[in-house]
């Protein structure tokens, strides 16, 4: 009883998972959130339990890596029936978990965080992820010319898709503008992108795991999971402090309806401005804590539904995500020393930009560099797993920030460029 797999104990796990796969092996899974909740808790509890134990692999991610790695490898040997696929995509994409997770993590990271480290925060991000983009997309494309490979090839279709920021806010909008460009099938462009974002996601979760590492060793360099430095110790433990006080189940409740509340926010804000949803509702977020009206009762409440949440269904979700969002076919089909090596230098640059300009921001370089990794990830998912393998999810609002808004702005700006250049 004193081994745990996930929330439960070993033999608990056991006894439950038990029920669930011979019912997943005859095919009776419920196609519904039930079922939906029942596959993914069941696979990533496990993988995540794992991962976690694994002597070397621990350390450099891997509960994430399996959670999101072997769950696609039992798609691509078709070793997992429809039934199973049915029950975990009725959760994940047409109910769309990880939107509520995300809003769950960034509404309660917002509200239950330092105002003054929120907003300066906020405000540094912005110069980083500039200077990381622009850096990227040259070395990218350098690297490439240098490795024989197309500049329009590579600058286009390995390094934009590495910092579009995810495959549904990035990818798929992607695809349908340079489709409407070159003539080209979205479906078959939308092969040709993603395999780059999932390469880059990967590295960048490499790469966080040594930053991780590299922190312990260097407590100087790092924040400890805080991104701003502050001027003195007291407004520092005055930060970290954890002052929610207590799990009450009904101010979890008022979190839960305050951050459906500010993402359905965010997408009427979008309707009305065009621009990203998810980013509108992490400003939003900041804006109404910077002005300190949402109660304090609530806060509490948020901030504890982001520890449940994140506690619970963080290697859960990735392996969803794993089963119905990672396509390990197409990047076996397109992977080459070449391919690898642009998209390594994409990750990179951007996280070496974000280390660097962090001494010039007053930010803990660790904790930049972080960060900056997210803007090569798989968008939601990317930030997820990069920020569990550090052990820092309370810089999500950081990192959705360098993800949605530097996604966004990649989007744009690459398609415009690609129709004056076509």
């Amino acid at each position: 009883m004193q081994i745990k797999v996930g929330s439960v104990p070993l033999p608990v796990y056991l006894a439950l998972s038990a029920v669930i796969v011979a019912t997943a092996l005859l095919e009776q899974l419920p196609v519904n959130m039930l079922g939906g909740f029942a596959v993914i808790l069941t696979l990533g509890w496990l993988l995540g339990t794992i991962g976690a134990t694994i002597p070397f692999l621990k350390n450099f991610g891997g509960p994430a890596i399996l959670s999101l790695l072997v769950p696609s490898i039992l798609v691509f040997f078709n070793l997992v029936n429809q039934n199973v696929l049915d029950s975990a995509d009725i959760l994940m994409k047409q109910a769309n978990f990880l939107y509520f997770y995300i809003a769950c993590l960034v509404c309660g990271s917002i509200l239950g965080m330092n105002r003054k480290i929120l907003v300066q925060g906020l405000m540094r991000m912005i110069i980083p992820m500039m200077l990381g983009m622009i850096c990227a997309m040259g070395v990218g494309t350098l690297v490439g010319v240098l490795l024989g490979l197309e500049w329009q090839h590579t600058l286009f279709f390995i390094v934009t898709p590495v910092l579009a920021g995810g495959i549904g806010e990035g990818i798929l909008p992607l695809s349908l503008g340079y489709s409407a460009i070159t003539g080209l099938g979205s479906e078959q462009l939308v092969a040709q992108l993603i395999p780059a974002t999932i390469i880059g996601n990967f590295f960048a979760i490499m790469c966080t795991a040594l930053l991780s590492r590299w922190g312990e060793k260097r407590p100087d360099l790092s924040g400890g999971g805080q991104l701003v430095k502050m001027s003195n110790t007291d407004d520092m433990a005055d930060a970290l402090k954890d002052d929610s006080g207590e799990f009450d189940i009904k101010k979890m409740g008022a979190g839960v309806l305050t951050a459906c509340t500010l993402f359905i926010a965010g997408g009427l804000l979008q309707h009305l401005t065009g621009f990203p949803g998810p980013v509108l509702m992490i400003v939003l977020a900041a804006f109404l804590k910077y002005l300190n009206v949402v109660p304090v009762e609530t806060q509490h409440g948020s901030k504890q539904l982001y520890k449940f949440i994140s506690g619970n269904f963080t290697f859960p979700l990735m392996a969803g995500l794993g089963l119905l969002y990672i396509p390990l076919k197409d990047v076996v089909g397109t992977l080459s020393i070449q391919y690898f090596l642009v998209v390594i230098s994409v990750v990179f640059t951007v996280i070496a930009t974000g280390f660097v300009v962090a001494r010039f921001m007053n930010m803990y370089p660790i904790e930049a560099a972080i960060i900056s990794a997210c803007q090569s990830g798989m968008g939601g998912t990317g930030d997820v797993a990069i920020l569990s393998t550090a052990d820092r999810m309370n810089l999500m609002p950081f990192a959705q920030v360098a993800t949605r808004l530097g996604g966004a702005i990649t989007v744009i700006a690459m398609t415009a460029i690609l129709r004056m250049i076509f």
